[in-house]
């Protein structure tokens, strides 16, 4: 759950990033993209750790 949430905040922040420096639609769509993937990175990163701590 914490990955799907990471992913679509991800998203908004690179297009809100991508519209700030003026992009066009295929930056916009880069920068949700590449956003979103690294927000799943370190969403997946935090549920293993929650769950290596909560699973003791």
């Amino acid at each position: 759950m914490i990955v799907i949430v990471a992913a679509i905040i991800g998203a908004f922040v690179g297009g809100f990033t991508a519209r700030k420096r003026n992009g066009n639609k295929l930056d916009i769509a880069q920068y949700a993209a590449g956003y979103g993937l690294a927000f799943i990175i370190v969403g997946m990163i935090a549920t293993v750790i929650i769950d290596r701590a909560l699973s003791v």
